[in-house]
């Protein structure tokens, strides 16, 4: 069971990169389109498609410094999730001079 869940994590993962990256892109070029139409300048359909890729990077960025970030501590304490400090623990013992 644990294997589908990982999978299905996996396979969601990939499609919100894709929606995080077509989805600013697609909605600049369409900007593009009817900004080039409405005022006769069809060039302009070129940096908005530029600026829609910048913004789709800019997201997957995001999310996967999220993502990374998310998964660090575990992978760093070893993967158990538990604290190891390298300090002494207070074991209630009190030394008398």
């Amino acid at each position: 069971m644990k294997y589908k869940k990982s999978v299905y994590r996996s396979l969601t993962l990939i499609t919100q990169f894709g929606i995080n990256m077509l989805v600013p892109i697609f909605l600049c070029v369409m900007a593009g389109v009817y900004i080039g139409k409405k005022y006769s300048i069809d060039w302009i359909t070129i940096p908005l498609f530029a600026i829609g890729a910048l913004a789709g990077f800019r997201n997957i960025f995001i999310m996967a410094k999220n993502i990374y970030s998310d998964e660090a501590p575990s992978r760093r304490l070893g993967g158990s999730g538990e604290h190891h400090s390298f300090q002494e623990k207070d074991t209630g013992h009190v030394k008398k001079d």
